[in-house]
């Protein structure tokens, strides 16, 4: 959309200044609602889970397709992540072309047209790597027919599903078959094993999540066989990455083997769902506990309150445009007016529906809010509040921009 000089860039744009950078978040200084993403938090994040993987002697891959913000995936190279993740061509383009060295697609990669994208940022970037998965001979076939016609070798991961999941080989002897019709495919080269331990998520999953990792080690095993030089085994999103090293790092496993693991949403964390998976995990992780320090909460919601209709009932000027509500509506976390802090009593106001552009708050007797007051909110399920802006805006303590940061959904 092409935009007049003077008018909003975006939809969390400044107004009084013609860059974002140094306005003033809790004086309206841009417009509301608008996501924001704490400068130190975020910095805390990338180096906390850095330090993890590299305290587990683990490689770290982080799932890019939680932000999609390409200066953000250069913050996670820098601190340094072996890989960014991906699940599709589209994210493996803006990966690349943002100066990522070597992208791990945990997908499959289907299609002529996804496959001529990933020929072409092959030959664009030489000396990058571009890393898929396969499930089916079937595929891997297709695959092979086409980068040979490309004159290139694409490098696969087998990927082991489990029964009623996505995508993946169901059985050992399947991924058997498929490592060695990889082998012998002149357009492919086979670099280890991938799988998702998410797709469990029953009452109590960790035993099955540990069988499946203990089986995934021993198929590796049998893989190596047709896997020249180093062996990649991968897994594990940002609920499970220190089971997923428990049992590899003990496990047997090929000679030459990088475990590699994936999480995303510990990148700006949030304060429902990911905050409760961490507090497990550092009740029984003695190295996360080791490190020092935790995940913090890095993006928020800053909205306006827009209207008070009734003595219990607020409504704020963000919806399901803007925030994810598929894991938890998001709350109420800090209260300001006129740019000063409010006191906010837990439980005072409780968002309790939403709408595409409407948030309403259930307010206790004596709340005090008024029209035009600024209400902070923590998310649950960063993924999908990351999808709703084109922009994002990188703040310190006070609220004050530092940066604007483009996604590239």
């Amino acid at each position: 959309m092409m935009v007049d000089s003077g008018l909003a860039a975006h939809k969390c744009d400044a107004m009084f200044s013609p860059s974002a950078e140094g306005a003033r978040v809790l004086h309206e200084e841009v417009c509301l609602p608008a996501a924001v993403i704490k400068a130190q938090a975020l910095e805390n994040n990338i180096r906390w889970m850095q330090r993890y993987a590299d305290r587990r002697g683990v490689s770290l891959a982080p799932h890019g397709k939680t932000t999609m913000t390409p200066w953000i995936f250069q913050q996670q190279q820098q601190a340094g992540a072996w890989a960014i993740g991906v699940g599709s061509a589209w994210q493996a383009q803006a990966a690349m072309l943002s100066g990522i060295r070597r992208v791990l697609m945990a997908n499959q990669l289907t299609g002529n047209a996804n496959m001529q994208l990933a020929a072409q940022l092959k030959r664009r970037y030489p000396t990058a790597e571009f890393i898929c998965c396969v499930d089916n001979p079937q595929q891997a076939k297709t695959l092979s027919a086409f980068f040979s016609a490309q004159q290139q070798r694409l490098d696969v991961l087998v990927e082991l599903g489990v029964t009623g999941g996505r995508c993946g080989c169901r059985s050992a002897a399947e991924a058997l078959v498929l490592a060695e019709t990889v082998a012998q495919l002149p357009g492919l080269r086979l670099r280890g094993l991938e799988l998702y331990e998410g797709v469990l998520h029953d009452a109590n999953p960790r035993p099955q999540i540990e069988k499946l990792l203990r089986d995934a080690a021993a198929l590796a095993c049998r893989m190596a066989v047709w896997v020249s030089g180093e062996f990649i085994l991968t897994g594990a999103g940002t609920v499970w990455y220190d089971v997923v090293c428990n049992v590899w790092l003990a496990a047997e496993k090929p000679t030459d083997c990088r475990i590699v693991i994936r999480p995303g949403c510990y990148i700006t964390h949030d304060n429902g769902i990911y905050q409760q998976a961490q507090n497990a995990l550092m009740a029984r992780d003695a190295t996360a506990c080791a490190i020092g320090g935790d995940l913090a909460c890095a993006l928020e919601i800053v909205a306006m309150v827009q209207s008070v209709p009734e003595p219990a009932l607020a409504v704020v000027n963000f919806g399901k445009r803007d925030a994810a509500f598929d894991a938890g509506l998001p709350q109420p976390i800090a209260h300001y007016r006129a740019g000063k802090a409010l006191p906010l009593t837990p439980g005072s106001m409780t968002s309790v529906g939403i709408m595409d552009q409407h948030c309403m708050l259930q307010l206790t007797p004596g709340a005090d809010v008024q029209t035009g007051d600024i209400l902070l909110f923590g998310i649950s399920h960063p993924c999908l509040t990351f999808d709703k802006w084109k922009t994002l805006l990188l703040v310190d303590e006070e609220y004050r921009v530092l940066k604007t940061l483009e996604t590239a959904f």
